[in-house]
């Protein structure tokens, strides 16, 4: 193999560039299966992780996972929606050889070993030892289809192109036919999202790929012998009435396996720090709290739980608090834009048409919604400061002072207005706490703790055009 170049997307390719250099180089073909089982063995007897990226499914799905692998199933993953049943999907690429060899210009990327269509046949005969070679990288060998109900038989398997019989071919050549989506994924993986959606008669199409391993078109006898790993992603059935997955095409895939929400909360914070698009900084303790409300949504009785409350909705949630973070630091000329409790609120405005709730929940769905996040804060709240003793700042309130806040109140304003407490260090205990440094940090964790007295009714709140003052 070649020297890596720093500067290419890939590193660099194997050297061989024919079929006779790619057999005195010593390459060994091996089935796709044989190499993804191969490959991730090699990984867990190495102690790499071969699911980069993904939270919660070590013990669960994961295991499932493998041995489905190891035994070469095509695969189905069950779920709701938001439980990263795509991102599985795409990690498998990482299960492939880095570097693939393919015959040059074969229309289904066939390997120089072992070629497949009626042309490369012939290329492979006519051009022996010289048949040329180009290598494949692995990103490449992975595609990815959303099933739509206007999905045809030809988007997925092939059809008659009749571009190539104006040409003059016979409609019963081979060569007149335009494969579709699973032959040219032929020595490698095809993800089908959303599979339920596709029609019936689409999905019957697809019995001979599953399991002779062949395809059909139109009344063409035609034998491929294709290599190709199916793995696709559904709703369970009984959500998911737009349609089903037909019982022959189910008895086909190998494995079924269930995905399911994190069940720790470490791994619902992981979650959202990995996937959210942040333009502000957003606390830690912000970030807990958005993982305990979704949490809560999905164990809430008002909330139809045959929908799910996706990972989505707390990614959009701290991409919508570090927003109006942005929007309030620019705004009011603040160095450094830093989340804060009062963002929450605006995250819930924005959200709620994420959550489908129980048909005799209506117009109760915003009660539902700011009852579960104050649930979520006072939690957070209880973790984070208990041990605490807030006496002070809660007589300085009962004395008269008041604290005012808002989605236009500068973090600088915020601090300034805080009682004062004479040599008490409390401010910097509850700081040292969520670990602020800057003004925007400092603000945010101070904010969390009035609110939890607040929650604890310690303290009063009133809130009234976008401001909030406690007192």
């Amino acid at each position: 193999m070649t020297a890596q170049s720093p500067s290419a997307p890939f590193p660099t390719a194997p050297s061989p560039t024919t079929v006779g250099q790619l057999r005195a180089s010593g390459h060994v073909q091996r089935p796709l299966r044989v190499e993804i089982r191969d490959n991730l063995l090699a990984a867990l007897a190495e102690g790499r992780d071969p699911w980069p990226g993904l939270h919660g499914f070590e013990d669960t799905v994961v295991p499932q996972l493998e041995r489905a692998l190891i035994a070469g199933h095509d695969i189905v993953l069950l779920g709701e929606r938001g439980q990263g049943k795509t991102r599985l999907l795409r990690t498998l690429v990482g299960l492939l050889d880095e570097w693939t060899p393919v015959i040059d210009g074969s229309e289904l990327g066939e390997h120089p070993y072992a070629p497949i269509t009626t042309t490369s046949i012939r290329r492979a005969k006519e051009l022996g030892d010289d048949l040329p070679v180009v290598w494949r990288h692995r990103d490449t060998r992975y595609a990815e289809k959303l099933a739509t109900p206007d999905t045809s038989v030809a988007d997925l398997i092939g059809d008659v192109d009749p571009m190539k019989v104006a040409e003059g071919r016979s409609l019963g050549d081979p060569e007149t036919i335009h494969f579709g989506l699973i032959p040219r994924s032929h020595g490698g993986i095809v993800a089908i999202n959303e599979l339920p959606d596709l029609a019936e008669r689409i999905q019957v199409a697809m019995l001979n790929v599953m399991e002779e391993r062949d395809i059909q078109i139109r009344g063409y006898v035609l034998r491929l012998p294709l290599d190709v790993l199916v793995v696709a992603s559904a709703n369970p059935e009984d959500y998911t009435n737009r349609g089903r997955i037909i019982t022959p095409l189910k008895d086909r895939f190998g494995a079924e396996i269930r995905t399911h929400y994190p069940l720790a909360l470490v791994d619902e914070i992981a979650v959202i720090r990995q996937e959210a698009q942040l333009v502000a900084e957003v606390p830690d303790q912000l970030i807990e709290v958005l993982a305990r409300f979704t949490r809560a949504l999905r164990e809430s009785s008002a909330v139809d739980q045959r929908s799910g409350v996706s990972a989505r909705f707390a990614i959009a949630g701290a991409e919508t608090i570090a927003a109006a973070a942005l929007h309030r630091a620019t705004r009011q000329g603040e160095e450094r834009a830093v989340a804060r409790p009062v963002d929450l609120e605006t995250a819930v405005d924005v959200l709620g048409g994420k959550i489908e709730f129980e048909s005799g929940e209506e117009g109760r769905e915003e009660l539902v919604l700011d009852h579960l996040l104050r649930t979520a804060t006072a939690a957070t709240v209880q973790g984070l400061f208990t041990g605490i003793d807030f006496d002070l700042v809660v007589e300085a309130l009962e004395g008269g002072d008041l604290v005012a806040t808002g989605e236009q109140v500068s973090a600088r304003d915020f601090l300034a207005g805080l009682p004062v407490l004479g040599e008490s260090d409390l401010y910097d205990q509850v700081a040292d706490r969520v670990g602020a440094g800057d003004d925007g940090e400092r603000a945010s964790a101070i904010e969390l703790a009035l609110e939890g007295l607040f929650l604890a009714r310690r303290i009063a709140k009133d809130s009234a055009g976008g401001e909030t003052v406690y007192g």
